[in-house]
């Protein structure tokens, strides 16, 4: 049997901006992605700090410092808010067991600390 562990997460990133009208998206600093073990293009799910909202989404690499929600998501938050970024994987039960996350916290320029 396998089951969803979590696989990496960037945790507390700033959202430094919105774009509606854009195919849906999140694009964050590739340096981010990476330190997470998360590619572009993967799905993620995305924690709103402020609102409380939750939604699934796949990434885009965007620019240094940047964590911007685009398409549909853009209204689920808004600049300035925090949110977590979470990717998961499937594994068996012992994998599972042995295998460590990669976290990731940030600061409020989301520049990895």
């Amino acid at each position: 049997m396998q089951i969803f562990i979590l696989k990496g997460k960037v945790h507390m990133a700033s959202i430094t901006g919105t774009l509606l009208n854009y195919e849906g998206s999140i694009a964050v600093d590739p340096r981010l992605l990476k330190a997470a073990g998360i590619v572009a293009g993967e799905k993620v799910h995305v924690l709103n700090f402020n609102n409380g909202r939750r939604f699934e989404t796949y990434t885009i690499n965007g620019r240094p410092g940047e964590v911007s929600l685009r398409g549909p998501a853009a209204k689920l938050g808004r600049k300035g808010d925090k949110v977590i970024i979470i990717a998961y994987a499937l594994a068996t039960e012992k994998e599972a067991k042995k295998y460590r996350p990669k976290i990731v916290r940030v600061n409020g320029r989301n520049q990895i600390k």
